[in-house]
């Protein structure tokens, strides 16, 4: 599979926030974007689909959130019907991939970097959802 020119927009969807990324022209890397504070579904979409005929992107890329086990709960739940909104109001297609330890390694990686608890807070949300995507690309390069 090939992602050139193919824009992909990972969410790592939060009650609070949404961490943000986009994949490069290419399809090489993920880069983050600003986390979207939540507010309410109607002002959330218009953010993301504002967001999305600016970047360009053609595929939206859902992190599902699995039990260790594998088995979908009510998070779950919660972001697959976030992401059918998505998809009936975008026209893109939704794909939903496995985030059970992205936001652990988000966590690791700022810990490492030795940023504040609160610098940490406000930079989790969006490594994530970096950490989703860069995955994401590399489980599909050809």
């Amino acid at each position: 599979m090939t992602f050139s020119g193919a824009r992909i927009l990972a969410l790592d969807f939060g009650a609070r926030r949404i961490g943000l990324a986009i994949s490069d022209p290419l399809g090489l890397t993920a880069q983050g974007l600003p986390t979207l504070e939540r507010s309410n579904r109607e002002r959330d979409l218009a953010a993301l689909l504002a967001l999305a005929r600016e970047r360009e992107v053609t595929l939206w890329l859902m992190g599902l959130p699995l039990h260790l086990s594998g088995t979908e709960g009510a998070q779950a739940q919660k972001v697959r019907n976030f992401g059918a909104l998505l998809a009936a109001r975008s026209g893109l297609p939704v794909e939903y991939w496995d985030e059970r330890l992205t936001t652990v390694t988000a966590q690791r990686v700022l810990r490492e970097a030795e940023l504040s608890l609160a610098k940490r807070r406000q930079a989790v949300d969006r490594l994530a959802a970096v950490v989703l995507l860069q995955s994401y690309i590399e489980a599909h390069r050809a």
